[in-house]
């Protein structure tokens, strides 16, 4: 999972255009709560989820998972491909 882990935050850094050097960030900051991504971030998001890790993001998948952290959406992946 390490290696889902640092893409996932490597692709959010560049995306959303986080420095290297933010302190605020990290795999467990809120990323919807700290400002980091906004509600049409998080339809991005879950494009390139969908796409790179090639599964679908259901709207029950996103009641019943929470993804607010780069941790918590690198978890909901590894759920979802190992069935």
């Amino acid at each position: 999972m390490s290696n889902l882990l640092d893409e996932l935050e490597q692709h959010i850094r560049e995306r959303y255009e986080i420095a290297e050097d933010d302190d605020d960030f990290d795999v467990d900051v809120h990323l919807f709560d700290y400002g980091f991504i906004d509600s049409v971030g998080a339809t991005a998001l879950i494009a390139h989820i969908e796409k790179t890790y090639n599964l679908q993001v259901t709207n029950q998948d996103l009641m019943l998972y929470p993804m607010n952290t780069v941790n918590e959406i690198a978890e909901f992946i590894s759920k979802k491909t190992a069935r």
